[in-house]
């Protein structure tokens, strides 16, 4: 037989299945100024104090990180009033998601979350062999019910999304509990509050009362919100002492670069600089809700940092045909079919300027 004969590497069952996680765009070909709001990104940018600790690694970046993150995780912790030991951090919460599936659930278990959550919880657990099974929503919200009924003596491993991308919807902190209580005692429940910061409702709790009355609870953060670091792969979890050193046991040695473990640090310590950033948030989300419910489109609720907005399903006026119509004029959303809901856009709430001429675009679009 010829070597080009011989058969190639072979793929482990199931990675194929995988539909690759493809994020917001960015450019626009043929047009300068670009208005992102694809993609959730913080709309004040990141804090100066973020950026200059970053640019101070410059001389530094030929040696190696700290391989614990340990003034990033001393950082998270005066800030959250956390026990530093039990915050393990990683290149995105992504990074975290991945290691869960890989840790706690693989061929012939089931990773459990809500129809419309995250894409990357089926990617992970298709990534380890593992099955996803979505649980229906009521009203574009998370359903304790549902999701404590689709429970079987397979599932290893719940994430809920809270609040939930791309539906902006939230649950109150005594429906995670109740879901926490209905849970087997051997599963995971991995609360992802990649937007807590962004909640204002008294009735909301990322999670961290959970994790510290519990052994099966992990809360998943992020840099890449209100903090504008995503282009730094920045993320972290709070957990019990037995996950975090499993966690630890299996992520990259060195998985957080010196730079964004100094951004990061500067960030998470900026109150003020965050302060401006969740008003922002607030004022322009509540204004565009109002100004787009006014031009006749339907707004789901939200307690983040965007929009699901449903358009007509009229040709011509659909969801598919606005986000060709605003990518023409350089403002890039981001269509939600991948989520089962493609009479939506997602729309993220960005600088002022950004906002005003998003809103003009939707109105001419939906007047022509």
């Amino acid at each position: 037989m010829s070597k080009s004969a011989l058969p190639g590497p072979v793929v482990r069952p199931g990675i194929l299945d995988i539909a690759a996680y493809v994020g917001g765009e960015s450019k626009v070909e043929g047009v300068d100024r670009v208005i992102r709001l694809a993609s959730n990104e913080g709309a004040l940018g990141p804090s100066p104090k973020a950026i200059a600790a970053y640019q101070s690694i410059a001389s530094e970046i030929h040696r190696y990180p700290d391989g614990h993150s340990g003034e990033l995780r001393q950082a998270i912790a005066e800030a959250f009033d956390l026990d530093p030991a039990r915050i393990v951090c990683g290149t995105g919460s992504d990074e975290i998601i991945t290691l869960l599936a890989r840790i706690y659930a693989g061929p012939g278990d089931e990773v459990l979350y809500s129809r419309h959550g995250f894409l990357m919880y089926p990617i992970a657990a298709k990534s380890v062999g593992a099955t996803p099974v979505a649980a229906p929503e009521t009203n574009l919200t998370a359903d304790v019910d549902a999701l404590l009924a689709a429970v079987t003596p397979r599932t290893k491993l719940v994430f809920l999304a809270n609040p939930n991308n791309p539906t902006g919807t939230y649950l109150p902190a005594a429906e995670i509990r109740r879901l926490h209580a209905g849970l087997p005692s051997h599963v995971v429940l991995a609360l992802d509050a990649a937007y807590a910061e962004y909640v204002a409702q008294a009735d909301y709790e990322a999670g961290v009362a959970l994790v510290d009355g519990a052994e099966n609870v992990i809360m998943l953060r992020t840099f890449s919100k209100i903090f504008a670091l995503g282009g730094l792969r920045l993320g972290w979890g709070y957990a019990p002492a037995a996950m975090v050193d499993v966690l630890n046991r299996i992520r990259g040695v060195f998985n957080v670069a010196s730079a964004a473990q100094a951004a990061g640090a500067a960030a998470v310590a900026d109150r003020d600089f965050l302060a401006r950033s969740r008003e922002h948030n607030e004022t322009w989300r509540a204004s565009t809700a109002k100004a787009l419910e006014e031009l006749g489109l339907t707004v789901t609720p939200s307690v983040a940092n965007f929009l699901l907005v449903r358009f007509p399903d009229a040709p011509g006026h659909n969801a598919e045909t606005a986000w060709e119509v605003l990518k023409s004029k350089g403002i890039l959303t981001r269509k939600m079919t991948s989520y089962g809901l493609p009479a939506y856009l997602r729309i993220t709430i960005g600088a002022a300027d950004d906002m005003r001429a998003t809103i003009a675009a939707i109105a001419a679009f939906l007047r022509a």
